[in-house]
């Protein structure tokens, strides 16, 4: 029975979310999906503060938090070099804020190297979203991400269960069997190729057996490498803000990776 109500809960959730998803996408202006991103982007921030940084810690949190709001509205209102600038001044800043907790007698910058990561890992890496989303049939490219990872993460998801038998990493991730991950790789693949062969009639095909294929694999090193920072602190879920799924940054982990992906073939391959 718990097995069931926590399938229940997986899908109610990730059908609520999607529905929120698909009007934002759809029927909302750049300015609104933008808006979206940012409250997902915070929302990941604080989850990864918490992870990473547990109690205290305020003005490290209070920086990671800042930049979840800075870069989002750098990528939507500026351009490359106003991106650049501001990560470049982040960097600066943040030694520099250090440098005030240093004692007399010792130092541990180890809190540098966490909100240095936090803001190239979430808000820069998921701002890409915002980057799709403002290229030409940006509304496509953004869908055809979510795609990919939606539907290979539901196909690993039963081909595990029904077939996993071997381990993909235990220590990373106990419930990834290889099985599963082969079901993701067909499952984003045969998914992006139909996507593309409907939506973007003009675009070859071979690029969105790539896409799918590749995109796919990168997707699963994301959920991977988001289950290491986990593990790393001794956490399960990144928090419980999603009933039967566990905190956004469990559902968006695959995401963070695969839209700059996407993003950045479309811009130097596709063209």
């Amino acid at each position: 029975m718990a097995i069931k109500n926590s399938n229940l809960q997986r899908w109610l959730t990730g059908i609520v979310l999607a529905v929120v998803l698909l009007l934002v996408i759809f029927l909302g202006p750049l300015e609104l999906f933008a808006a979206a991103i940012m409250l997902i982007i915070i929302i990941g921030m604080w989850e990864y503060n918490s992870i990473v940084f547990g109690p205290g810690f305020l003005k490290e949190k209070t920086e990671g938090l800042l930049l979840a709001v800075l870069i989002p509205v750098t990528v939507l209102f500026g351009n490359e070099q106003w991106l650049t600038a501001l990560l470049a001044f982040a960097v600066m800043a943040v030694f520099i804020v250090f440098l005030w907790k240093i004692s007399e007698t010792s130092f541990d910058m180890s809190s540098v190297n966490k909100v240095l990561f936090g803001m190239l890992y979430i808000p820069l890496l998921t701002s890409h979203f915002i980057m799709l989303r403002k290229l030409d049939s940006g509304i496509a490219w953004v869908m055809l991400v979510l795609v990919i990872g939606i539907v290979g993460d539901t196909v690993a998801l039963y081909v595990g269960k029904f077939f996993g038998k071997r381990k993909l990493i235990a220590l990373v991730s106990p419930g990834k069997t290889v099985e599963g991950t082969v079901g993701l790789i067909f499952g984003g693949t045969l998914a992006a190729c139909l996507f593309g062969y409907f939506l973007f009639p003009q675009v070859c095909v071979y690029h969105f057996l790539f896409l799918g294929f590749a995109g796919s694999i990168i997707g699963q090193l994301g959920d991977l490498c988001e289950s290491v920072i986990k593990r790393n602190y001794g956490k399960k879920d990144a928090s419980s803000l999603l009933p039967g799924h566990g905190g956004l940054m469990d559902r968006m982990d695959s995401l963070i990776f695969l839209g700059p992906f996407v993003y950045y073939y479309r811009i130097f391959v596709i063209g």
